[in-house]
């Protein structure tokens, strides 16, 4: 039997139309046409079962065709958010992925990014690395977007406004009339102080001052660890904001244990707004710090400047956005 011949460029271009080189920039990402073009060659692709060659395009361009991602923890639904974004953006632009987790490490291993960083054309990179850890990433010589980090020069980061996410939060409590209100904090990380300095704002306006309590990791068995210290003490707060959604629903897991029923006894929200929290009882209130649509929008802008379409410096800044759900409730007279 004949082996049925793998269509090409070529024949791409004869079906679409169009010239070889229109084609070839279509695949590689590297020219926009008009709507009718575009649609032509996509349809005349799927139609013929055309495939990228990526060795050829690599050794055309340069380029491996990859994009490396560095997380923080891919267990943590924040991340895997971030991660599903980034990955519809890059199979839409035909780019294939690698990933290095490093496990809520500030000081992940060196290698093993360096590695990763020789196999792809950029990375995104996780925004809770020490600063010496940035220059040696910039020093790599590959296009790195950072997660989160804004304010640093030379960098190019995507991150969502903490700094607003912690003042909604805070109001929404002065809004149901709590006036104790505690914050579990998770210190190691950078996004922790902008979301405090939010939630003293708006208990300032109120009058009221914000009570601290810091755990040593961003996980439901840290909320459980933290619950009989902030719920069985003599005085209980009106309302418990925690750094993440993992530590709210730990936390909340036990109240319940304790005896104490969310929200009669106390209010709780916290932030990432992760899927479980909608189907725990009861719901969690959350604001939404836009994961996916981070991944995306990191992903785009890392394609830019990898095809130099971005010259300067970005710092691109997401709203967050408020979920009111049954966690937090008016507290009683």
């Amino acid at each position: 039997m004949t082996k049925k011949r793998l269509p090409t460029l070529r024949d791409v271009a004869e079906v679409a139309g169009v010239s070889v080189a229109t084609v070839s920039k279509y695949c590689s990402g590297g020219q926009r046409f008009s709507p009718a073009v575009e649609a032509g060659i996509q349809a005349a692709i799927e139609s013929m079962g055309y495939r990228t060659n990526h060795m050829a395009r690599s050794i055309a361009t340069g380029r491996s065709g990859a994009v490396g991602l560095v997380v923080l923890d891919l267990g943590n639904p924040h991340f895997t958010g971030i991660v599903k974004g980034a990955s519809r953006v890059a199979q839409a632009n035909d780019y294939s992925m690698a990933f290095v987790d490093t496990a809520e490490s500030q000081a992940p291993e060196r290698h093993l990014v360096e590695t990763l960083s020789r196999r792809v054309d950029g990375l995104i990179v996780s925004s809770r690395l020490a600063d010496e850890s940035i220059e040696w990433l910039k020093a790599l010589g590959k296009p790195v977007v950072f997660f989160g980090r804004y304010g640093h020069e030379g960098v190019h980061s995507v991150g969502a406004d903490g700094y607003l996410a912690g003042l909604m939060i805070g109001r929404h409590l002065m809004s149901l009339q709590h006036r104790r209100v505690a914050y579990v904090g998770f210190p190691s990380s950078r996004w922790n102080a902008e979301r405090i300095r939010g939630l003293r704002d708006a208990l300032a306006e109120a009058g009221c001052e914000l009570e601290m309590l810091d755990v040593d990791a961003p996980s439901p068995e840290a909320g459980e660890s933290a619950a009989s210290r902030l719920l069985l003490g003599g005085q209980r707060p009106d309302a418990i904001v925690t750094y993440n959604d993992l530590i709210a629903l730990g936390l909340m897991n036990e109240a319940r244990a304790l005896g104490v029923e969310i929200p009669r006894d106390v209010s709780i929200a916290s932030f990432d707004d992760i899927a479980y929290g909608r189907y725990t009882s009861p719901t969690l209130t959350s604001v939404a710090m836009n994961s996916e649509q981070m991944g995306e929008v990191a992903m785009h802008r890392l394609l830019q400047i990898i095809s130099d379409e971005l010259e300067h410096p970005f710092d691109e800044v997401l709203a967050p956005r408020l979920v009111v759900r049954e966690s937090t409730c008016r507290r009683a007279a």
